[in-house]
C-alpha cells in the first residue's frame, strides 16, 4: 500500500500546455489543473513575472485584465497535500495580445493633387469583427474631408489586412486621422483604434 501511495505521489503533473494568450484590456480567466499526487493542490509563482493586472492565486487560477501586451515568460510550482509534499514546476507563456491592431502601410503622402495611402488591420480575436474604418483629411481651419471610408466583416485571426485610401483635395496643409472601430455585437464589445499623421502634409496649387 505504501508503494502505492509512493507511486501516485510521484505522478503529479500539471495537464495545461505551456503557452496561453490573452487579450489586452480584457478579462482573462484561466484554470491550471494537476493530476497524480495527494490533493488539494497549491500553487505559486516560482520566477519570472505574469503581465501587469494579471495575477495567479494558490487554488491555481491566473486572472485579471492584463494591462501590457507581450510575452511574459514565468514558471509555476505545483505543490500537493502529501507528506513530504510533492512538487512540480512548469514553465509557462502568457502572451497579451491587442485585439485590433492598426498600422501605416503605405502612410498618407501627397500624389499630385491627391493625398493617399492605405493602413493595415489586424483581428487577433477567435471572434469577427463588424469593422468601420473612415480616414479624415483635415485642413488648417478644421474642416475635415473623408479620404476614405470602409465598413465590413473582418474575418476572425485575419492579420495585415490592406484597406487603401485617397482623394483629391484643394490646396493646403492637411492632417491625416484614421479612426477604426471593431465591433462584436455578440459580446457587446468595441475595440477602437486611431492613426495620425505625425506632421502636416501641404498640398501646394498645381501647374
Amino acid at each position: 500500500v505504501f508503494g502505492q501511495i509512493s507511486s501516485s505521489a510521484s505522478q503529479l503533473s500539471i495537464k495545461n500546455g505551456p503557452v496561453l494568450k490573452a487579450f489586452l484590456r480584457a478579462e482573462y480567466l484561466k484554470q491550471l489543473e494537476a493530476q497524480g499526487g495527494t490533493a488539494p493542490y497549491s500553487w505559486k509563482l516560482a520566477q519570472g513575472s505574469l503581465p501587469p493586472g494579471i495575477h495567479l492565486d494558490p487554488n491555481g487560477i491566473i486572472g485579471g485584465f492584463p494591462t501590457e501586451t507581450g510575452e511574459f515568460h514565468f514558471t509555476v510550482t505545483l505543490s500537493d497535500n502529501g507528506r513530504p509534499a510533492h512538487q512540480k514546476n512548469l514553465e509557462l507563456v502568457l502572451r497579451v495580445l491587442a485585439p485590433l491592431v492598426v498600422q501605416w502601410d503605405n502612410a498618407a503622402k501627397i500624389s499630385g493633387q491627391r493625398i493617399e495611402g492605405s493602413i493595415k488591420v489586424s483581428n487577433q480575436t477567435g471572434d469577427d469583427f463588424d469593422l468601420t474604418a473612415i480616414v479624415l483629411a483635415v485642413n488648417d481651419i478644421g474642416r475635415a474631408t473623408a479620404i476614405g471610408y470602409q465598413h465590413f466583416n473582418l474575418k476572425h485571426e485575419t492579420i495585415d489586412f490592406e484597406i487603401p485610401f485617397g482623394e483629391n483635395l484643394p490646396p493646403g496643409g492637411y492632417v491625416v486621422n484614421v479612426d477604426v472601430v471593431a465591433e462584436i455585437a455578440a459580446r457587446n464589445t468595441i475595440y477602437r483604434a486611431r492613426l495620425v499623421t505625425p506632421s502636416k502634409l501641404q498640398m501646394v496649387q498645381g501647374p
